[in-house]
């Protein structure tokens, strides 16, 4: 289906329910950051009238939508996935001058958005996320027990931020909203201010999809705002059972503390910081330091280092090989041209960290890449100090969200797990080694297991595989909860939670529960695993 099968053109509103509303509390527009010039159309940005409506038609349509039947919802989320592929080169047009991002990366990123709510589909249609437990009832025992059976439901609306690193696959459709729509959430949006022609193109798509699937409007709303004013109205409200959030420790924070000091708090899944550490093991610097550096610096590059999952950090013994490995980097990034960076504050941001990281004593810097002469332009630069100095100065290991890494060197591998030890939560952790270096590799793993969230051995984090085992997380600050993950099949479970039923009629049990098993689920029946 084409995009203008659907008769949609950007027009600056928001969409509510099955309404386009436009906001009168602040005119937006969007950006092109590699210009820096205004684009058409002005947007309308809303206020809490807004958000009021939308929450309260989502705490509406949450319990017939919670109920829908599991191939409706997967059905639901497919044409989600059709319909932003319907929208054709207009969608990937828009994204593209928005976020000045290269088409291919475009491209690569719906086919990761609508492949997320393929995948979710799959999950759906197979209810092992339902988590179903039935245990029968012990009449003659002493004591006797009763007919228990468990089923996780739904919380409740979720509100999700747009992320400003993925106009796509973090944004409108991508996996905060496909995984709350896959557990039976209604889903209120928040678009990123940098994304606005994006955003409401998918949106529009969504809404069309609630309306062809004969869902209750309110299952979906598309929010624009200003400031941190609508963001704060739509975390207080008391619809709101969960928030999903990607961007800054500053904002994620900010979310976190409305949402604690609610009179009913809820949890915020905040992906916020991280500088996934790369460990360099001596046998690996032995055997292919140069091949190292070019994977090392084609990471901390690619998108501009606008990457949550970008090696900030690489760690490092003395020797030849680091020796190598340190000069064939600085070469090859010397040689490296600048980006554009997707917005104005992002690039001055980036400025600002990367001063405050050369600017720390002991800390030099190796190389920089070329200038940019455009506008909005983010250039490559890498650092080196040693772990004495590293462990001295706690704010080395705040995320400098750019194209920007790291070195320290240690002395021995005493002092690289030392200085793992202090290392902060992060998403990922990388180890690149030799058999040589599995003794090593051996002190250094139960270490990185608590800190952080997914290891990576002889490859670099940036890439992040939306699957079954995938997990996207970590313990703080990379996120608000480590035992969450914010892409895969498990990031269901954040809008989950189990309810018991006990000795209810069979007449009163939702299907999921009952003993003919009408859905064919996989259920655990007194401790046994069946389709029955």
């Amino acid at each position: 289906m084409k995009y203008e099968d659907y008769g949609m053109k950007i027009t600056g509103e928001m969409l509510i329910g099955r309404s386009a509303v436009r906001g009168r509390e602040k005119i937006l527009r969007a950006l092109d950051p590699a210009l820096g010039t205004e684009l058409e159309p002005t947007f309308g940005g809303g206020g809490e009238s807004e958000v009021d409506r939308a929450c309260l038609l989502a705490q509406d349509a949450f319990d017939s939508y919670r109920e829908t039947e599991l191939e409706g919802r997967a059905r639901f989320l497919e044409a989600i996935g059709e319909g932003i592929v319907g929208l054709g080169e207009t969608l990937i047009e828009r994204a593209c001058v928005e976020s000045g991002l290269p088409k291919a990366r475009i491209e690569g990123e719906r086919a990761r958005t609508v492949g997320q709510l393929k995948l979710f589909a799959t999950i759906v249609r197979d209810g092992r996320w339902l988590d179903v437990a039935l245990d029968s009832p012990l009449p003659d025992r002493t004591p006797p027990r009763s007919d228990l059976r468990l089923r996780k439901i739904p919380l409740g609306p979720v509100a999700v931020f747009g992320a400003s690193n993925f106009p796509l696959a973090f944004s409108v459709a991508g996996g905060d909203t496909a995984s709350a729509l896959a557990a039976g959430c209604p889903v209120v949006v928040k678009a990123h201010p940098a994304h606005l022609g994006t955003s409401e193109l998918v949106g529009r798509v969504i809404q069309e999809a609630v309306a062809a699937s004969g869902l209750h409007e309110g299952v979906f709303s598309l929010l624009i705002g200003e400031g941190n004013a609508i963001g704060k109205a739509l975390v207080s409200h008391p619809a709101i059972q969960a928030v999903g959030f990607t961007g800054s420790r500053q904002g994620g924070m900010a979310l976190m503390k409305i949402a604690s000091e609610r009179r009913v708090p809820i949890p915020v899944y905040a992906e916020m910081s991280s500088i996934n550490p790369v460990f360099l093991l001596p046998g690996a610097l032995a055997h292919r330091s140069e091949k190292l550096a070019q994977g090392f610096v084609d990471s901390v590059t690619l998108g501009v280092g606008q990457f949550c999952t970008n090696p900030g950090l690489v760690i490092a013994l003395e020797s030849p090989g680091l020796e190598r490995f340190r000069d064939a980097a600085s070469e090859k990034i010397m040689a490296k041209g600048a980006g554009i960076m997707l917005t104005a504050g992002i690039q001055a941001a980036y400025r600002s960290g990367l001063q405050r990281l050369a600017g720390t004593p002991g800390v030099r810097k190796l190389a920089e890449g070329q200038p940019g002469s455009g506008n909005c332009t983010g250039q490559v630069a890498f650092l080196e100090t040693d772990a004495e100095k590293f462990l001295a100065a706690p704010h080395l290991q705040e995320e400098v969200f750019g194209p920007t890494s790291l070195l320290v060197s240690c002395r021995n591998i005493d002092e690289m797990v030392a200085l793992a030890e202090q290392l902060t939560g992060q998403l990922t952790a990388s180890l690149h080694l030799e058999a040589d270096d599995f003794a090593a590799a051996r002190r250094l793993m139960p270490v990185l297991e608590k800190k952080v969230g997914r290891i990576v051995v002889n490859g670099f984090p940036t890439g992040v595989e939306v699957s079954h085992a995938m997990v996207h997380g970590g313990p703080f600050p990379a996120t608000s909860d480590s035992r969450s993950t914010s892409v895969g099949a498990k990031a269901i479970e954040r809008f989950l939670r189990p309810v018991c039923y006990q000795d209810v009629p069979e007449a009163l049990l939702p299907m999921a529960l009952r003993d003919s098993n009408p859905l064919s689920l996989w259920r655990l029946r007194d401790g046994k695993l069946a389709q029955r």
